[in-house]
């Protein structure tokens, strides 16, 4: 099995600040992920589970697929000018909201929480980052709860598969792992709606320590070995602050405030069994010092509805957690802007269908701490969604 954990907490970030995926949805991405106060649809189960108790007492289901473009990342340094690999995916995702039952709204999504890819073919990027790449599965169960009619509560067990390979290669050392993991959080929500026009939303996904166990072939020099390996690393926990606010013209706009608790990755610590020799084990076995950072993150959306038609459009201002001092080509992060916009068809009283689209454009970063002294740039995703929504 393939481990994308492993890469998930070595590698490079696909959309946002560190490893992360917060667009599962078609409305997530279309709004930037502003769809936590005001979210109506069936990603509502992911986003803001609370708000499935003020939704219309019907199932609703989407099932959304999300095409994601990874730029070839250029790096340049003295006698250098090489590029990453361009990548590109489809990455499926699932949301439901039951109606009522027994007073409470049932819901389930399955995504990809976190993920990336990036892959090197020249020196000095091969020697630590020659392949990362990370995919994961998150199934979220939830139900929710009213509380009079103005405050819904909502709670959910988050259980997240990852799988991935880490390769680097150099002329004296090379490393080959794969292994996979599932491991347990879980999230919490509040709505509050004081009036109708204004929606206020708090919300917290939990960490979750990703606990790979895998194989690796090690070699440095003249030995070469194979044996277990396992790494602990943090999804770390996020927060959201949301408030929305509906005018009479049923234009509607949401702010978010999201804290993402990266601070709790302080280092990458790989641990092998038996058989791999000592100077190898050092080698390969050396704690790699992280020294993430919390971030904060900044979404805005607007959403239009008309007779048939929706518009929604949304920016997003995202920091990255990864300080100069760690920066690597398995990980050539930096702060983002991202647009977004897209647009629903309600074909019928069942059927909807949609598409959106973000376009996220990092920051050049300049970079000299010791093992790097270059400038990474073009780091920069496309994605596009296309979802279809039933309700029965």
């Amino acid at each position: 099995m393939r481990n994308i954990t492993l890469f998930l907490m070595l590698g490079s970030a696909l959309f946002a600040g560190g490893y992360k995926i917060p667009e599962t949805s078609l409305n997530s991405v279309a709004l930037s992920a502003a769809n936590v106060a005001h979210v109506s649809s069936a990603d509502s189960a992911y986003y803001n589970p609370a708000n499935m108790v003020f939704m219309k007492n019907e199932s609703v289901m989407e099932a959304n697929l999300i095409y994601i473009g990874l730029s070839d990342v250029n790096y340049k340094a003295a006698g250098i000018d090489i590029e990453s690999k361009k990548e590109n995916f489809i990455v499926p995702s699932l949301h439901y909201v039951s109606h009522e039952i027994g007073g409470a709204r049932f819901g389930l999504s399955v995504v990809s929480p976190a993920g990336l890819s990036k892959r090197w073919d020249d020196a000095p990027a091969i020697y630590s980052a020659q392949e990362f790449s990370l995919q994961s599965v998150e199934v979220n169960p939830s139900v929710a709860l009213p509380i009079g009619d103005k405050i819904a509560v909502a709670l959910g067990i988050r259980a997240i598969y990852s799988e991935g390979v880490v390769r680097s290669s150099s002329p004296i050392a090379s490393r080959d792992m794969e292994g996979d993991s599932i491991d347990f959080g879980y999230n919490l929500a509040l709505s509050y709606k004081p009036i109708s026009e204004l929606e206020l939303a708090l919300t917290y996904r939990s960490k979750v320590n990703l606990s790979i166990d895998g194989d690796a072939t090690l070699s440095y020099l003249a030995n070469s070995s194979t044996s277990s390996a396992s790494v602990s690393v943090p999804v770390p926990a996020l927060l959201n602050v949301a408030v929305a606010y509906t005018l009479e013209s049923e234009t509607t706009f949401e702010f978010v405030y999201e804290r993402n608790f990266w601070s709790e990755y302080k280092e990458l610590d790989f641990n092998y069994g038996e058989g791999v020799n000592p100077v190898t084990n050092v080698v390969f076995g050396t704690p790699i010092a992280k020294n993430y950072k919390d971030t904060n993150v900044f979404r805005f959306g607007v959403m239009q509805k008309l007779d048939a038609l929706t518009f929604m459009g949304g920016v997003v201002i995202d920091e990255s957690p990864a300080p100069d001092a760690t920066l690597g080509f398995e990980l050539p992060d930096s702060d983002s802007v991202s647009f977004s916009f897209g647009s629903r068809y309600q074909i019928n009283e069942k059927i909807n269908i949609g598409l959106a689209a973000l376009y996220s454009i990092r920051e050049d970063r300049t970079v000299s701490n010791g093992t790097l002294d270059g400038e990474f740039s073009n780091a920069n995703v496309l994605m596009v969604s296309s979802a279809l929504e039933y309700k029965f």
